[in-house]
């Protein structure tokens, strides 16, 4: 819903509690602090609200923004929750570009869903969760695409699920003498990559040896745990 569309939802409420004897234009008024006529303005369609003037009104009448939202559209926007049911739990697939740039994963931006164990998730250590990271959906899962067919085979090839713990941004091993796989921030989008640094660069090895070695410099200010979506905990074809 748009500004133009909160408005009218806004006049739709007004007016039926006006028709229900529970309010009117001049209890309204004084409440607000506005003329009886920018009221029947703002009820006849003859001017809008502005952002505070908005506010203000919601709060006159102990209401919220979700109050004016159409409950179907609100759970369209609805962030994702961590379904868990007694031996699963649901974990959303998404896109790269959404698994990159989105803290919170909301239903609209979900493609479907994938059943992963709770034993499974638990295993996987949350003691080096950066801070930063901690109100971020924490799993997502990334579905292996054509184009990343060769520079990670044979580990996986296409249409493999990856789930992806966002809470993690760190280089170190997660376990001692083993390479980590993360998805990384890329031109808008990420890319799953075997990831070292090189001074003020960062490389991006494929699992092929046969692909090619991505070299891309690190964006004055940001390190490179900023370029890092998150670790690839599990693979798997099915869940």
């Amino acid at each position: 819903m748009n500004f133009v569309g909160l408005q009218e939802a806004l006049r739709k409420e007004l007016r039926k509690r006006i028709a229900a004897g529970e309010l009117t234009g001049m209890e309204l008024a004084r409440r607000t602090g506005f003329t009886q006529a920018h009221i029947s303005n703002f009820l006849n369609r003859k001017r809008g609200l502005k952002l505070p003037a908005l506010d203000r009104t919601l709060k006159a009448l102990g209401l919220s923004l979700y109050d004016l939202l159409n409950p179907h559209e609100l759970a369209r926007y609805a962030a994702v929750p961590a379904g868990s049911g007694k031996e699963d739990s649901e974990v959303p697939i998404v896109a790269p570009e959404v698994a990159a740039g989105r803290a919170v994963i909301i239903r609209e931006e979900t493609l479907a869903l994938a059943r992963y164990r709770n034993a499974l998730l638990r295993r996987i250590r949350p003691d080096l969760a950066a801070a930063a990271r901690r109100s971020w959906t924490r799993f997502v899962v990334l579905e292996a695409g054509a184009h990343e067919g060769a520079p990670l085979s044979p580990r996986l090839g296409p249409g493999a699920l990856m789930l992806v713990d966002r809470h993690y941004t760190t280089l170190r091993p997660y376990r001692k003498n083993e390479r980590n796989l993360y998805a990384v921030s890329r031109d808008d989008t990420c890319i799953v990559r075997y990831v070292e640094t090189a001074e003020s660069s960062v490389i991006l090895r494929p699992h092929n040896p046969e692909s090619p070695v991505e070299v891309a410099a690190i964006p004055e200010g940001r390190s490179v745990t900023d370029l890092l979506v998150g670790r690839v905990a599990h693979v798997s074809t099915e869940t």
